[in-house]
């Protein structure tokens, strides 16, 4: 995979291009009525919505954390507390997780993230050569293997996916 920077430089990218991860940018035209960014992006890029991954801030015993699951599937919230070490995860505040990533929501990357959390990416990720994550903003994604996105996060890998899609 070929790094292209370009006028497409997020925080995201920028850590990719520090760490020396070779990545490719997909650019798309997002649709402001869209309140599903992950199965957006995938319909748009023609991609396999099972290689396309959602970056979902989690509250794990007063803490944010950072799972990564398909598009294709939903979070198992039990499944990432017990992950990340806790019984219990709740789904974080749209302010507290933008404020936290400098991202905002459907532009959240696992990377370049203003504040490094926790992090745990659903075990199917390694079934795929590459994977597709937000490159940091709405409209664009990133692909680049999942070693390279579990190193640079310092990711659990665990079965924090469920199997079926539901707009989100």
């Amino acid at each position: 995979m070929a790094r292209k920077l370009a006028s497409q430089g997020t925080p995201a990218t920028a850590a990719l291009a520090a760490a020396g991860v070779p990545f490719v940018l997909h650019p798309y035209t997002h649709d402001p009525s869209t309140t599903s960014y992950g199965l957006e992006a995938a319909e748009v890029l023609g991609i396999e919505p099972a290689r396309v991954f959602k970056t979902l801030m989690v509250e794990v015993e007063g803490r944010l954390a950072v799972a990564v699951v398909p598009v294709s599937g939903n979070l198992d919230l039990k499944a990432a507390a017990a992950a990340l070490g806790s019984k219990k995860a709740t789904m974080a505040d749209r302010a507290a997780a933008e404020r936290r990533t400098g991202y905002v929501l459907g532009g959240i990357s696992p990377l370049g993230q203003r504040q490094i959390s926790p992090t745990v990416v659903d075990e199917s990720a390694l079934s795929y050569k590459a994977i597709l994550v937000s490159g940091g903003r709405r409209g664009l994604d990133i692909e680049l293997a999942p070693a390279d996105l579990v190193r640079l996060t310092e990711a659990v890998i665990a079965p924090i996916g469920t199997a079926t899609a539901t707009k989100r």
